[in-house]
């Protein structure tokens, strides 16, 4: 794992340059500042400095309360690099919120999701992620019963542990090719999930962790992922599936929804048949990630699975 994890920073990081941007911008300046904006903050969080990146959309006004979307980037990437990747902003310019870019920690930029990579990162990821959301509160018009988080990978995962201790804050989440690394998963209030994964993804397989696996790399099975969620959410345990059409590529896309129950919440899971490590609708960079589809996009689904959700 921890060789898939250096051969992935190499390639994501030369797939984009990262031009250097305004740090650090009086809180006067963004919320007069015509959109949209781009800026690196930092933030302190238990003597230990962290970092994100944060972009204002088109046509942000400090007058209305904007949603915001928290985008967490997969081992070996970095907050710009999960940008492109996931090409969240230009979605956030059309759909009208604002979006984050947190940065990990350590050797491969790794968050403190759960079983993996949990053991040797000991991060206050959740702190940290709880004192960036007062941050972005208090630079811009943030609408704090519209706060979602999405993530790639290990930001998945961490997506998964987010939903679940910050549920107070959050409204819903979405990880894509993460699986739930806690041990329990209980949010205090029901979080709505919608899940994206690949069947031949050979980094976070959708099986969970072959027997031969050694145990720093022990993946929980997508399947059980669903099924602790839609026991947690008071869901339906009996999924609505369908299969989506396939203009653009061969892979059969299906969606299980499991609806939520009168006091729950949703959860639903897109499987790519034969997808790999992937962000749907978006290029990969390198071959090793595996097939792709283009059939679905990602940041779509995502957004109108969003937009129908807000914190009690």
């Amino acid at each position: 794992m921890q060789s898939a994890l250096v051969i992935l920073s190499l390639v994501l990081g030369q797939t984009t340059d990262e031009p250097p941007l305004r740090k650090e911008p009086p809180a006067k300046a963004i919320t007069e500042k015509a959109s949209p904006w781009d800026v690196t903050r930092t933030i302190e969080v238990g003597g230990q400095k962290r970092s994100y990146h944060f972009h204002l959309p088109t046509g942000y006004t400090p007058k209305k309360a904007f949603p915001l979307v928290v985008a967490l980037h997969g081992a070996g990437m970095t907050a710009r690099v999960m940008e492109w990747f996931s090409g969240l902003t230009p979605k956030a310019d059309e759909a009208g919120f604002i979006v984050v870019y947190p940065n990990g920690t350590g050797t491969f930029q790794t968050w403190n999701a759960g079983a993996f990579p949990g053991r040797f990162n000991r991060s206050d990821d959740i702190g940290f992620l709880d004192k960036l959301l007062d941050d972005v509160e208090s630079i811009a018009n943030v609408d704090t019963k519209r706060i979602y988080v999405t993530g790639m990978s290990n930001g998945g995962m961490m997506s998964y542990r987010v939903g679940a201790e910050l549920s107070h804050r959050v409204a819903a989440i979405a990880p894509v090719a993460g699986t739930l690394a806690l041990a329990k998963w209980e949010p205090k209030h029901p979080m709505p999930v919608l899940h994206f994964h690949g069947t031949e993804d050979n980094l976070v397989p959708y099986k969970g962790s072959p027997k031969f696996s050694p145990d720093f790399v022990t993946f929980r099975s997508i399947e059980d992922t669903i099924r602790i969620c839609v026991k947690a959410n008071g869901s339906d345990e009996t999924p609505k599936v369908s299969e989506l059409p396939t203009p653009k590529d061969k892979l059969k896309v299906t969606r299980k929804e499991y609806p939520a129950g009168p006091a729950g919440a949703e959860v639903i899971l897109y499987v790519v048949e034969g997808g790999g490590h992937i962000w749907p609708g978006r290029p990969i960079p390198g071959l090793f990630l595996g097939p792709t589809t283009y059939n679905i996009a990602a940041n779509d689904v995502i957004w109108d699975f969003f937009k129908q959700h807000s914190r009690k």
